[in-house]
C-alpha cells in the first residue's frame, strides 16, 4: 500500500501541472487541422452515426430495448466507451512517448497517464451534455438517480488510471504489448454491453454472469441504470464489491511495477 500512497501523492502534488499539460495536449493534437478542436465533436458523432446505422437500423431494425429507443440506449453506453477506448490506448503510450519530456521538466512519469485521461475529457463532457439533452427531449427527466453519474464517473476514472498505469509501464518495457492491448480493447467493445444487450439474446445464464464481472460493463450499465432504468448501485452489491476489488488489485499491481522499473525508463527509451 505504500506504493499506492506514493502514486496518489504524486497525482495530488502535480494536479495543477496535469491540467495545464492536458490543455496543451488538446491544442497540440489538432493545431494543424482546419477545423481544430471541432474534430473532438465531429469524430464521435461520425462513429455514433455508423454504429446506429449498422446495429440500430440494420441489425435491430430500429427496435427499442426495454421500452427505451435504441439510439438513446446506445448513446448512453457509447459515449463512456469512446472515452474509455481513447484513454486506454492513449494512456498506454503516454510514458514511452513523453519520458524524455518528463526527464527535462522534472516531474514524475506516473502523471503522464493522468494527463491523457484529463485531456480526453474534452470529448466526454460535451458529448455527455448532448446525451442529457436528448434524454430530456425524449421525456426522461432528471431524478435522484442521476446523482449516481458522479459515482460512476469516479469509478470510470479510477479504474482507467489503475489499468493505464500498469499498461503504460508494460508498454514502455515491452512495445509489443501495445498491439496486444489494441486487440483486447476491440474485444472488450463487444463484451461490455456498449452496442448490444447480451442479456436479451438467449445467451446462457452462466455466460451472462461472467460478462457482468467485466468492469467496463459495470461502468456502462451503471450510466444506463442511473439515467433511464432508475436503479441504484447498491442493488448490485456483489458486482460493486468485485469491481472495487478488481480496481484495487490493478492499482496495487500497477503502482508496484511502475515504481520498480521507472528508474530504467530512460535507458529503455
Amino acid at each position: 500500500m505504500s506504493n499506492v500512497s506514493i502514486i496518489i501523492k504524486e497525482q495530488l502534488k502535480n494536479a495543477r501541472f496535469i491540467f495545464s499539460m492536458a490543455r496543451y495536449e488538446e491544442k497540440a493534437t489538432y493545431q494543424n487541422h482546419y477545423l481544430g478542436l471541432l474534430w473532438q465533436i465531429l469524430n464521435p458523432l461520425m462513429q455514433i452515426g455508423i454504429y446506429y446505422l449498422i446495429f440500430g437500423l440494420g441489425i435491430r431494425g430500429g427496435r427499442s430495448i426495454n421500452g427505451v429507443p435504441y439510439i438513446l440506449w446506445m448513446l448512453i453506453g457509447l459515449i463512456p466507451w469512446l472515452y474509455i477506448n481513447s484513454s486506454l490506448l492513449g494512456a498506454s503510450k503516454s510514458i514511452y512517448r513523453q519520458v524524455d519530456l518528463a526527464s527535462k521538466m522534472k516531474f514524475p512519469v506516473s502523471i503522464l497517464p493522468t494527463i491523457n485521461l484529463v485531456s480526453n475529457l474534452t470529448i466526454f463532457l460535451p458529448m455527455g451534455a448532448v446525451v442529457l439533452f436528448f434524454l430530456i427531449q425524449s421525456h426522461f427527466y432528471p431524478t435522484i438517480y442521476w446523482l449516481q453519474l458522479i459515482y460512476y464517473f469516479f469509478c470510470m476514472v479510477v479504474f482507467l488510471y489503475s489499468v493505464s498505469l500498469l499498461n503504460a509501464t508494460i508498454t514502455t518495457l515491452v512495445r509489443d504489448y501495445q498491439l496486444i492491448l489494441q486487440s483486447a480493447v476491440r474485444i472488450l467493445f463487444y463484451v461490455s454491453g456498449t452496442i448490444w444487450d447480451f442479456e436479451t439474446k438467449g445467451i446462457p445464464e452462466i455466460i451472462i454472469k461472467v460478462l457482468r464481472l467485466n468492469p467496463f460493463y459495470y461502468i456502462i450499465n451503471g450510466f444506463r441504470d442511473s439515467l433511464i432504468f432508475q436503479r441504484g448501485f447498491w442493488e448490485n452489491g456483489t458486482i460493486t464489491l468485485i469491481f472495487w476489488l478488481t480496481t484495487f488489485v490493478f492499482l496495487i499491481l500497477g503502482s508496484q511495477i511502475h515504481l520498480k522499473f521507472r528508474a530504467k525508463f530512460m535507458d529503455i527509451n
